[in-house]
């Protein structure tokens, strides 16, 4: 449900996205490979369209989405800044957290980067409704 409100927000807005799935995001040069629920280039998809991604050379995909129902060992908010993620959303079937990268750390933000315009609130009622 969460990648339908991405999908209807992004072309409410006009703008375009490439969907990378469940994909390992595989960067050589971190311990480890994070396999979210889904991750999206929308401010930088005019720069991996049609193409695949090598995140060697390509940017981080701007919005990386986890549903964590089950505890994690993994340091998530670390792994995803290491890689210059810049925006985080994950969801624990109850609490919905935003996360922004700063210079350094994530911050948990009370709106998207990307879609600011949309309180988190209507996040949470359009899973209700859906």
């Amino acid at each position: 449900m969460i990648e339908l409100l991405i999908r209807i927000l992004v072309v409410e807005l006009g703008l375009k996205i490439k969907t990378m799935g469940s994909t390992t995001l595989i960067r050589e040069d971190l311990d480890r490979s994070p396999e979210p629920d889904n991750a999206y280039y929308i401010q930088n998809q005019p720069l991996v369209a049609g193409r695949q991604v090598k995140l060697a050379t390509d940017p981080p995909p701007d919005l990386v989405v986890e549903i964590d129902t089950t505890h994690t060992d993994i340091d998530k908010l670390r792994l995803y800044a290491s890689m210059g993620v810049p925006e985080f959303w994950r969801f624990n079937g109850q609490v919905w957290r935003i996360y922004q990268l700063h210079a350094g750390p994530y911050q948990e933000v009370d709106a998207s980067p990307t879609f600011p315009f949309v309180p988190k609130q209507r996040f949470y009622d359009f899973l209700q409704q859906a």
